[in-house]
């Protein structure tokens, strides 16, 4: 099957995608950046040691006047980006009184987080200035394996109710493409999106035992039934082969290097920018936008790394599908349809591609269906030993 060229349309849509990405990383720096050297920080939590008096009465009040801020001087980039350029290309269904509901609820998750863990490093650097780093890394992998495993069964059905599959059909094969491919008791879920948007998506949440494969109604409606068996055998690619686990452990050696340099560059603008800044030690509250900026500029600066790593398990994942279905023309025609109605282009620019894509370009999907079947070639597959006959 040939790689598509992109429409006018979705040529637009990729165009202005970078331009409002740019303008919202800027943003993000930017105003951690005026909070902090303005001085705004210092005296922030100076206002709040005065009412809180204790330590975490003293970090919740920052941390919620911070908040507010934060999410309501950015109200405006984000309602463009989240709800008015949807419209614009008309990938959206959604109403300005959801859009704004959806986002109120998103920033209430977040300042729970905050306020729940969120204390967790300032109180470590307290006890161990030269290496927080350490332990806080040390704690990334829990964290994450709890936060995968709260995901689906405490955050998602916040936003958007989950129901097992409903088309019974359907169900049965997928049961049977799960035994071929040797998942137990596989839990397939739909989700109703389509009261949000007009573009799809499947995916594989949760850890443990709250792990399922959640497929967008809007999915279930694009696809015909052998585009939705690949893209389930992708998913249970991501099952069988461990994809979580592995993904926590990589993010988790990740963090640990991020937050030594964090560290690093850390103590030496505290110590030289003290006038400037109002503190002179990371476990100050008032440093919390200096760990904000910093955490950021570092995690852009390597994003690459994470990134190539995500795609290579969705590569991975695409040749579980692939040869648990054995139906190229299928798999293909699901990457063709993507494109079409989530408006991406199939070869994007390679700082684009490094930087931004979790997934192969569409391109490179589309090719590779076309040209793996070692099931007819005679060569040896990858992941016999997973996959029944």
């Amino acid at each position: 099957m040939a790689v598509p060229e992109p429409s006018a349309k979705a040529l637009g849509h990729y165009h202005e995608s970078l331009w409002q990405l740019g303008a919202q990383i800027l943003w993000m720096l930017l105003v951690p950046a005026l909070i902090l050297f303005t001085g705004f920080s210092a005296r922030l939590r100076t206002w709040a040691e005065r009412l809180g008096r204790r330590w975490y009465l003293t970090f919740a009040l920052y941390a919620i006047a911070y908040g507010v801020f934060y999410f309501v001087i950015s109200l405006p980039l984000n309602c463009y980006a989240g709800f008015v350029f949807p419209h614009q290309y008309g990938l959206s269904n959604q109403t300005l009184g959801r859009w704004l509901h959806q986002y109120a609820k998103g920033a209430g998750v977040v300042m729970t987080g905050v306020l729940a863990i969120g204390w967790v490093p300032l109180r470590v650097i307290r006890k161990s200035p030269r290496r927080w780093w350490l332990y806080v890394g040390l704690l990334a992998a829990p964290s994450l394996c709890a936060l995968n495993w709260a995901e689906p069964l405490v955050i998602a059905p916040l936003f958007h109710h989950l129901q097992p599959l409903q088309n019974k059909a359907l169900a049965s094969k997928i049961v049977a493409e799960a035994a071929r491919g040797g998942i137990a008791g596989s839990r397939v879920y739909e989700v109703n999106m389509s009261e949000d948007t007009k573009t799809m998506n499947a995916y594989v949440t949760g850890f443990g035992r709250s792990k399922r494969i959640v497929l967008w109604d809007t999915t279930l409606k694009s696809l015909n039934e052998d585009e939705l068996l690949f893209i389930l055998g992708h998913e249970m690619g991501h099952y069988v082969l461990r994809h979580a686990v592995k993904h926590i452990a990589f993010a988790s050696a990740l963090i640990l290097v991020l937050l030594y340099v964090v560290h690093v560059l850390g103590e030496h603008l505290a110590a030289k920018c003290q006038a400037r800044l109002g503190f002179n030690s990371l476990s100050d509250i008032a440093a919390l936008p200096l760990l904000l900026l910093l955490v950021l500029m570092v995690a852009l600066a390597g994003l690459p790394i994470p990134m190539a790593f995500s795609r290579h398990l969705e590569h991975e994942a695409d040749r579980f599908g692939l040869e648990l279905t054995r139906n190229n023309h299928a798999a293909a025609m699901s990457f063709v349809k993507t494109q079409e109605y989530r408006l991406v282009i199939s070869r994007p620019g390679i700082i684009t591609k490094l930087w931004l894509f979790t997934h192969p370009t569409v391109a490179e999907r589309i090719e590779f269906c076309n040209t793996y079947r070692p099931w007819v070639t005679g060569q040896p597959s990858h992941y016999a030993a997973y996959i029944k006959p």
